[in-house]
């Protein structure tokens, strides 16, 4: 049953999400998705969560792990791994085939090498003492538990506190986990020349732009949705927030979130690659392949 599962990584702007929906297609298959933003409700435009992908020649493939949660809500990746077998179990019932498809590459890693984790409660207490403090104190407390290989813990205050909230716990109690199993997976990549992927990374922010993303970002506040939430999710919710607050201005905005971006999807390929070095496989089909194409190759990779 588990080596059913369909795995589809690729950078942002890559067409990923095209891909696993005309595989799911082609297969019955139900896609799972696996980035850490589009599980929040009402986080569209700057996500790149276009629904409409979902159906293709009148069709509509049912997808999992999109809009689940309501934005500002704490998600961390045990919640994740949870909620991840749940939805993986629902469709092999029902005899579909799985496909996980997203770009956020610790989420993938970690279901398809079952990482145990603890789930470590809120610690208010805690949070409280360290309310205040700069990034660069926080960060001297983390460094006091352990050395630092996830710089991504110290992007933010709020990251920085939940990270010593997790390594306070760890020191302190006997941590329990829950464990899942690994799972066995074709993983199939999307591979964008790099100056393509810039080049669509630019055409399709100004697009986002254009379709209201700094709008989406004023009701998201308006809701009640806190700025530090928002900007903790960083790219788009990070510079547009800072704009919409004052902090900075529009073409400030655009010109940090442009790089952020680029710097992001550098980082997506650095962790795939990783996930090569550390015993995943991934077959890599060129991104400007005609969709026909790369869904031929993806099945002589699947029955092989």
């Amino acid at each position: 049953m588990q080596s059913k599962l369909i795995t589809i990584v690729g950078p942002t702007a890559s067409g990923k999400t095209s891909f696993a929906v005309r595989l799911a297609l082609a297969l019955g298959g139900e896609i799972i998705g696996a980035d850490s933003r589009q599980i929040y409700r009402g986080m569209n435009i700057g996500t790149g969560k276009d629904l409409s992908e979902y159906r293709v020649n009148g069709v509509s493939i049912p997808f999992h792990l999109i809009d689940i949660r309501n934005a500002g809500d704490k998600y961390t990746l045990f919640d994740y791994q949870h909620d991840f077998h749940t939805a993986l179990q629902e469709i092999l019932s029902r005899n579909k085939r799985p496909i996980l498809c997203g770009g956020t590459g610790l989420y993938i890693e970690s279901v398809l090498k079952g990482y145990h984790l603890p789930d470590v409660p809120a610690n208010a207490t805690l949070r409280e003492s360290l309310e205040g403090k700069s990034l660069e104190e926080l960060t001297e407390i983390l460094q006091s538990y352990r050395r630092l290989h996830n710089t991504t813990d110290t992007d933010t205050a709020k990251r920085a506190i939940r990270a010593i909230e997790i390594a306070h716990y760890q020191a302190q109690e006997q941590v329990s986990s829950t464990g899942f199993p690994s799972l066995e997976s074709v993983v199939l990549g999307v591979h964008i020349d790099r100056e393509l992927r810039r080049a669509k990374i630019t055409a399709r922010l100004k697009a986002r732009l254009q379709e209201g993303m700094i709008d989406e970002v004023k009701s998201l506040l308006d809701s009640g949705v806190a700025a530090d939430d928002l900007i903790y999710y960083g790219l788009e919710y990070k510079y547009v927030t800072l704009h919409v607050l004052g902090a900075i201005g529009y073409e400030e905005m655009y010109r940090q979130l442009e790089i952020a971006i680029h710097q992001f999807a550098k980082r997506q390929m650095t962790w795939f690659r990783g996930m090569e070095r550390r015993g995943i496989p991934i077959h890599w089909i060129d991104a400007s392949l005609p969709m026909e194409q790369k869904i031929d190759i993806a099945l002589s990779y699947l029955s092989r």
